[in-house]
């Protein structure tokens, strides 16, 4: 499974129709693949992840209460995680 980053700030107002229109317009990516779509806001203390299941889009949602993630603004932020980085 692929995991897509989305960097910089997304209007997280956007559902599903909105997400999937980003990913497929925005990105020329198919939203439908097997793969992780990550998208964060304006603030650093949430984020929306997207996800096609084979049978319908699963949309979620997560907040964090303490904290803000370390999301990259721009394709230079960019950097490789590992499964460990990832579960913290």
């Amino acid at each position: 499974m692929k995991i897509y980053l989305v960097c910089g700030k997304t209007d997280l107002r956007k559902g599903m129709d909105g997400l999937v229109a980003l990913v497929t317009e925005a990105f020329s990516l198919d939203a439908y693949d097997n793969a992780i779509f990550l998208f964060c806001g304006t603030r650093s203390d949430r984020f929306k992840a997207l996800y096609w299941d084979k049978t319908g889009f699963v949309l979620y949602y997560k907040r964090i209460e303490n904290g803000r993630f370390q999301w990259p603004r721009n394709q230079s932020e960019v950097k490789k995680i590992n499964a460990h980085q990832l579960e913290r």
